[in-house]
């Protein structure tokens, strides 16, 4: 996806490579025995129906026109949709057209955002042996991060588990969630919520107003093994409005994408002209392929509107974090870090209270035109 996915443990295992056949090589001589990985079974309900269809698309991969269009599409970074790549491929298509349906809908979003799935090639090592004619697999990029194996399919819909440790010396393509897409339809949809239940909408500035504004940021891990992509990331901004009540403005940080490196987004984090208080907390958020923002919006939006205004400031970030879905706790935890009481004053580097990132701030002043 994109990383669908930061990453904050490291993998340690055992390599085991699976061997690169080419069609017409002669098979290589009997490796000593040694227990093949165990198969994972998909862990949530998107997972499900992209597995679905990347044995699909695996098992459809015996036209060659077909699977020429893959390799020529997957050429670029990043891979392609896959719906247009169906063509021709009539039960492929029909699959992957139930699957964008499903996913939205796993995701809270609307049947009419249009396709989500993506296929790329996990690695670009791989495109030599792509070229010569080597059978891929195709496999889904996994949320775990302590995922010991990857589930992929071969041709004749056999499922193997690849070794997460070691970059497997066949090709393989991974399915996985178009999360720039998703997640821009999901913060819209955060901020609809939030707003139809009392957690917004914005104060209007007379002639501009004061923002925080992030000048670098950087969010830590240890490994970004070949099976994962790039982060999606996004922030709740929570504080008390104008009027008193608690509320939360989404912000959305597409640049955020790796780990270990910094960026330099010059983004407005907070409209101060929103609060009352010269406070707000930051929760920064991980969207890993499953997050289901309609029961995100639910969850926070139950337990903030039964804080109130008390006369002075109170930080959210714990009552943001008790909110979450009990699913963002398991394995692979889409909540990355939080900074309490960030203030319009608020200059220079603050760690997060978690400690898996940093980000420095200045005050800016937005002018109205």
């Amino acid at each position: 996806m994109s990383q669908s996915r930061l990453r904050r443990a490291v993998v340690v295992l055992t390599a085991l490579p699976l061997l690169a056949l080419g069609a017409g090589q002669a098979a290589a001589a009997p490796a000593p025995a040694v227990p093949a990985p165990a198969v994972p079974a998909p862990a949530s309900q998107v997972a499900a129906i992209e597995d679905g269809v990347a044995r699909t698309l695996a098992t459809s991969l015996t036209d060659p026109a077909l699977r020429e269009r893959l390799r020529s599409a997957t050429a670029a970074p990043g891979g392609a949709e896959l719906a247009p790549l169906t063509a021709g491929a009539p039960g492929l298509a029909a699959a992957t057209t139930r699957a964008d349906r499903g996913i939205a809908a796993a995701k809270g979003l609307g049947a009419d955002l249009g396709p989500l799935l993506r296929v790329q090639l996990a690695d670009p090592s791989m495109r030599a042996a792509l070229d010569a004619g080597t059978a891929p697999l195709v496999a889904v990029a996994a949320t775990d991060d302590h995922a010991r194996t990857v589930r992929a399919y071969d041709t004749a819909g056999r499922a193997l588990g690849l070794d997460t440790g070691t970059l497997p010396t066949r090709p393989v393509y991974l399915v996985d969630i178009d999360t720039a897409k998703a997640m821009t339809a999901g913060i819209e949809l955060l901020r609809r919520e939030f707003a139809a239940q009392g957690l917004g909408p914005a104060a209007q500035a007379a002639s501009g107003w004061w923002g925080t504004k992030i000048t670098s940021i950087q969010v830590n891990d240890d490994e970004e093994p070949w099976f994962k992509g790039a982060a999606e990331m996004f922030s709740l901004v929570s504080g008390f409005g104008q009027d008193g009540k608690v509320r939360v403005d989404p912000v959305t940080m597409p640049y955020l994408q790796y780990d270990g490196t910094v960026y330099y987004p010059n983004q407005i984090l907070v409209n101060w002209s929103n609060y009352k208080y010269n406070l707000a907390d930051v929760v920064l958020m991980e969207d890993d392929g499953d997050t289901n923002y309609l029961a995100l919006a639910k969850a926070v939006a139950a337990v903030l509107l039964t804080i109130t205004d008390q006369g002075a400031y109170i930080p959210l970030v714990n009552a943001v974090l008790d909110a979450l879905p009990a699913s963002w706790w398991v394995d692979d935890p889409d909540y990355v870090d939080s900074w309490y009481t960030l203030a319009r004053t608020s200059t220079g580097r603050l760690n997060g209270a978690r400690a898996n990132g940093w980000m420095t701030v200045e005050p800016y002043w937005v002018s109205q035109l």
